[in-house]
């Protein structure tokens, strides 16, 4: 009798130690960003992010040929912001919009901080090799615009639960750099 209650009891302790850890590994602590072709071939980039942490779309405008940085974050729930434009010089198609952010000078670029502008997911078209659509993230550079010419991306945002984040720290998506 005292075995069965035993039994019982480790048995009861066993499930709801399961349902804490299985609710626990729902819950999101960061975030993926994903680059997808909206014809949808499967994503060309997968970056995992923490809240707040930056990414940089680089290219080159395509009539003035220079260069052009945009700063992006995500929030917790996965909205992309843009934080920042850094350019050479007022291009066409570029400069400040009246209420986002503030104009600084970053040595020969001009630069508009602290927009924090919501742009929720966004679709891209990729330009030719030469316009050289990069993301940079911790470091790394993937040039879109080798992988992709041309073509429409969408850049997307989502939470992910703790055990995704974890199994992608064992095993990286293969469309995440380096």
């Amino acid at each position: 009798m005292a075995l069965n209650r035993f039994t019982r009891t480790v048995f009861v302790a066993f499930l709801v130690a399961l349902l804490i850890i299985g609710s626990a590994m729902q819950f999101s602590g960061e975030l993926e960003l994903r680059v997808t072709p909206v014809d949808d071939d499967g994503p060309l980039l997968v970056l995992p992010l923490k809240p707040g942490e930056p990414f940089t779309l680089h290219y080159y405008h395509s009539v003035e040929n220079a260069p052009i940085w945009e700063v992006h974050t995500l929030d917790a729930t996965g909205r992309i912001f843009i934080e920042e434009e850094r350019y050479l010089k007022f291009g066409a198609g570029m400069g400040k919009m009246p209420g986002v952010g503030r104009m600084v000078n970053r040595g020969p670029f001009e630069a508009i901080v602290d927009m924090h502008m919501p742009t929720g997911d966004f679709v891209l078209r990729i330009g030719s090799p030469g316009v050289d659509h990069t993301v940079i993230w911790r470091g790394t550079r993937t040039n879109l615009s080798a992988m992709a010419p041309h073509r429409a991306v969408q850049f997307s945002g989502r939470p992910v639960s703790w055990a995704h984040a974890l199994w992608r720290r064992i095993a990286a998506h293969p469309a995440t750099p380096d």
